[in-house]
């Protein structure tokens, strides 16, 4: 059986995954996982990408200790937006900021002077948000970043550190159009975009699709690792396209959800949605695999109720995710409703204190027990799927009778049972591991041991158990989302 290495990285902590196939089944081990935490130094949050490159390389060392020549290919995947510049020699100028760095403060309205918010979103399809490269670049122009005049080269996160393990520059298409600077429907810069902004052209280098052979491991890699010849591929390296590609999706109406801390909905489509309609509802278009695009829109997700967790286990209570859904489960049902995105939600804190409050403030009845409060959040997140729902049916004029949801956060069998009766559809739950599935089958695809994207998702389909739950109750869930709607 073949091995293909998925580097999967997020923003906290990162792995390496191997897989393990004859092409006809597909097994999933964890071989090394590490912390990747952001640093505020002087003068911003940084990722410490030396340290992240230590430990893929000690991750790929013991991957070689265990799987030898039966690993074929290696593939990245981490999370989007975030960027590094590096000079003629390859080197890097300085570690990469965090997303999260104020740095971006006071940027979308600089951009809003140079380009009005409504047609950057008819160029790259992408809505102004904190996180945007493009207003972090512009932060770095308006400052006269040394670094940035120095640059010959812009690469994003999974892009570096693909270059440091094989040698070979390039921007990778998933990841690069989660910059508000590529343009969807072409796959390239939107040079309009960069040129209004002031940005330096040159630094924007070759685009390469999903599945683009890099080549092999550097001699100082294999040397460190044991893999000589190993080709490292750009996979989609954008985690949330890797995810996506590694939900079993069939057919035309493609509704899929990555579940997690944070969640993502959204539809596969053949062309990017760029109606004024898309950039009232903040929807954005971001690249798949197989030249597909990813109309999506960011929801809140097990962020409330790991939260919850936490500040419980603060007063003195540790409790299970499992016991988590069992006093919800037990607990009244649609009492009182919170809108998961209010910015009230969106830090770290109390949690329960902040869902308590709402309640009060909205009229409703306060929440008082455990059960209740995880109830409260569980099934607002469960309507405000609904709500992103409906405004995908009325962009898209398709009607959607199924949502294919992958990612840890089906493993909240309450959340996505609540998830099928208040949208009224099916809810195909699997896999759990959806983003380290599609970066490998990416990767099978890239070095032909798979012929294309439906092969792939039907490897995985073969693979993994999948869950589904069917609507229940729908009356009931009609009238609490007609109330819910009133307090959005």
């Amino acid at each position: 059986m073949n091995v293909f290495l998925a580097i999967d990285l997020g923003a906290g902590s990162g792995r390496v995954i191997a897989g393990e196939t004859d092409n006809k089944d597909l097994r999933l081990e964890e071989i090394h996982r590490f912390d990747n935490p952001g640093t505020d130094l002087p003068g911003g949050s940084f990722w410490n990408l030396v340290g992240l490159f230590r430990d893929i390389q000690e991750g790929l060392r013991i991957a070689q200790s265990r799987y030898g020549k039966r690993i074929v290919a290696i593939g990245i995947d981490t999370w989007g937006c975030d960027f590094g510049l590096l000079d003629a020699h390859g080197r890097l100028l300085g570690l990469p900021h965090q997303y999260r760095d104020p740095r971006h403060e006071g940027m979308a309205e600089a951009m809003e002077k140079l380009m009005p918010e409504a047609e950057v979103y008819r160029h790259t399809g992408i809505t102004s948000n904190f996180y945007n490269s493009s207003l972090h670049l512009l932060a770095e122009k308006k400052i006269d970043s040394p670094a940035l005049a120095a640059a010959t080269d812009l690469l994003f996160v999974p892009d570096i550190l693909a270059y440091w393990l094989c040698g070979k520059k390039a921007v990778e298409r998933t990841v690069a159009s989660t910059s508000q600077l590529l343009d969807p429907g072409t796959g390239d810069w939107s040079w309009d975009v960069i040129d209004a902004l002031g940005l330096p052209r040159d630094i924007f280098g070759e685009i390469v699709a999903p599945g683009t052979v890099l080549g092999p491991l550097r001699t100082e890699v294999a040397r460190v690792t044991g893999l000589e010849g190993v080709p490292v591929v750009a996979s989609a390296s954008h985690d949330t396209a890797s995810a996506v590609a590694g939900i079993p999706m069939e057919g035309d109406d493609r509704l899929w959800l990555s579940s997690g801390t944070w969640s993502i909905m959204g539809l596969e489509t053949a062309e990017p949605i760029r109606t004024d309609e898309a950039l009232a509802a903040r929807c954005c278009n971001e690249l798949g695999v197989d030249g597909s695009v990813r109309f999506l829109k960011n929801i809140a997700g097990l962020w409330l109720i790991q939260e919850c967790r936490r500040q419980w286990a603060i007063e003195g209570e540790e409790l299970g995710y499992a016991e988590l859904a069992r006093l919800a489960g037990e607990a009244d049902p649609l009492t009182a409703f919170i809108d998961p995105d209010d910015p009230i939600f969106a830090a770290p804190g109390d949690m329960p204190g902040r869902i308590r409050d709402y309640c009060a403030k909205t009229g409703q009845t306060v929440p008082e027990t455990k059960g209740r409060i995880l109830r409260v959040a569980t099934e607002s997140l469960a309507l405000k799927y609904r709500v992103v729902l409906e405004r995908f049916r009325s962009l898209s004029g398709k009607s959607f009778d199924r949502l294919h949801a992958g990612g840890g956060g089906i493993q909240n069998t309450f959340l996505a049972q609540s998830t099928a009766d208040a949208a009224g559809i099916e809810v195909v739950a699997g896999p759990v591991e959806a983003t380290s599935c599609g970066n490998l089958i990416v990767q099978m695809i890239a070095t032909g041991h798979l012929p294309d994207l439906a092969a792939g998702r039907k490897l995985i389909r073969d693979s993994f158990e999948f869950q589904t739950y069917t609507p229940r109750d729908t009356a009931t869930w009609d009238e609490a989302y007609e109330r819910f709607r009133k307090l959005l």
